[in-house]
């Protein structure tokens, strides 16, 4: 009795709680400035051609083509981790709505959920020449308070975190996944946007949707707005263990527009992915992706991607520096009972362009160890843990990839989780420490602080 009263009074209070950030959302967006200051790009004109000619190869890259493989991270949703790569690439058809008197159908590989939250039980729906669709979706809102907010920034707000809903065909030859509806996509060490100004400076409000083809066979093909191959977390703030992306997470993509083709054969899985990067609408970015699943409980995965040319444009999703780099990424993940611990090493690099303003090829070199252990029955206890450095100094043309060129960062977060079949309410205290920076760069009102603490608080339905 007191479990069901608790939980239908943390209901009523996430209504109440979604209700305000609605009408923080509907009141700021007026005020609410497009000038979060985005450390990551490079002041340059609307240059939209694409220098070709580029002297890297990524043979790391084309050698991961040639493997077989997958494109999900290893813990997803508490199914075993090779049955769940399998079905993200469409090489095992998920469930479908199971009769009335028998248990809910399972939970589906997209969105991909490797955090704490679980998606709920799809609704199907006939939609004729269609076929059986898979319908679920998120209702969310978050607020948070920060120490030391740049110009630009808010020390508190409260706005809606997720308002998205997810169609997909997940059976025969032609499937498809459509995400489509408001997000936030907040993140440790850089200015938060309202989740207003996030849809219309990033993905738009259908931010990923492709249509897959599935032959008979190991192959599966992709195209459209893909899910990056790249690093250990994932776009969204239900798809994580923590609510806000990392420090290292801030050197990668999120969204490419593209193709892939994914195949598997035993242990291994591969994809390989020819896109626009950073969300830059020139296609001149190679990934690939290798995973080795030496059992449900461990999982190792190499990743390796970059820009074959130049592209000299910058946008809210397109931080030049980073869309002209090579990224390097080494994971591995293992699961037991209770506890999932996931460390991984990251690599970006920039090379040396003068026609971009890059004098100097910078690099930055990063680790960090995500992890989570299930207290009790609704109840988990997410961390991670991270430290990044970055090459040069700002007296020999070193670009600034973090808080200055030569800068370095680490961060600690904390993130217990509460979920009870569709209402879900998380908590979350981060710090961002910076050393090395250059004055202007770093955190406060006049970005001279070295430090940043964050509280965030995300509440919801999933459904």
């Amino acid at each position: 009795m007191l479990a069901t009263f608790l939980a239908g009074t943390g209901c009523v209070a996430a209504i109440v709680f979604l209700l305000f950030c609605y009408r923080g959302f509907a009141r700021t967006q007026a005020a609410d400035p497009l000038k979060r200051k985005n450390r990551y790009v490079f002041p340059l004109d609307n240059a939209d051609h694409i220098m070709p000619g580029s002297k890297k190869t990524l043979l790391a890259v084309l050698a991961l083509g040639l493997f077989p493989g997958a494109t999900t991270r290893a813990q997803t949703g508490g199914q075993p981790a090779a049955d769940a790569n399998a079905k993200q690439i469409g090489l095992v058809t998920a469930p479908q709505a199971a009769p009335a008197d028998a248990a809910p159908a399972a939970p589906l590989a997209s969105p991909a959920m490797v955090g704490s939250l679980s998606t709920a039980s799809p609704r199907t729906l006939d939609a004729g020449p269609l076929g059986k669709l898979d319908v679920t979706g998120i209702l969310s809102g978050f607020g948070y308070w920060q120490g030391h907010p740049v110009s630009s920034d808010q020390a508190a707000r409260a706005d809606v975190g997720n308002g998205q809903i997810f169609i997909q065909k997940t059976s025969g030859l032609m499937q498809f996944f459509l995400q489509a509806g408001a997000y936030n996509l907040p993140a440790l060490g850089v200015p938060l946007l309202s989740t207003r100004n996030t849809v219309s400076n990033y993905f738009g409000a259908l931010p990923q949707a492709y249509l897959k083809l599935v032959p008979k066979g190991n192959f599966s093909f992709l195209i459209g707005k893909l899910p990056t191959l790249i690093g250990a977390e994932d776009t969204f703030t239900f798809e994580n263990l923590n609510i806000e992306r990392g420090l290292l997470w801030n050197q990668e993509n999120a969204v490419n527009r593209g193709i892939q083709v994914n195949y598997t054969k035993g242990k291994l899985s591969s994809s390989l992915s020819w896109n626009d990067g950073f969300y830059s609408n020139r296609y001149n970015w190679l990934d690939g992706e290798l995973t080795y699943t030496a059992n449900a409980a461990n999982i190792v995965e190499v990743v390796a991607s970059g820009n074959l040319g130049r592209t000299a444009y910058s946008s809210f999703a397109t931080p030049l520096y980073q869309n002209n780099s090579d990224i390097y990424d080494l994971i591995y993940t293992h699961t037991a009972k209770r506890w999932m611990i996931e460390p991984y090493f990251q690599y970006t690099y920039v090379p040396l362009d003068v026609k971009i303003g890059v004098d100097r090829a910078t690099a930055t070199q990063g680790e960090a160890v995500l992890g989570s252990y299930s207290l009790a029955h609704y109840l988990t206890m997410a961390g991670r843990v991270e430290y990044i450095s970055s090459t040069g100094s700002i007296h020999n043309g070193a670009v600034n990839l973090l808080y200055g060129p030569g800068s370095r960062a680490w961060s600690l977060t904390l993130t217990p989780t509460y979920q009870k079949k569709a209402f879900f309410v998380r908590g979350e205290l981060s710090v961002t420490q910076a050393a090395n920076y250059t004055p202007g760069d770093a955190f406060g009102p006049k970005n001279l602080n070295s430090n940043q603490t964050r509280g965030v608080v995300e509440t919801g339905f999933m459904f």
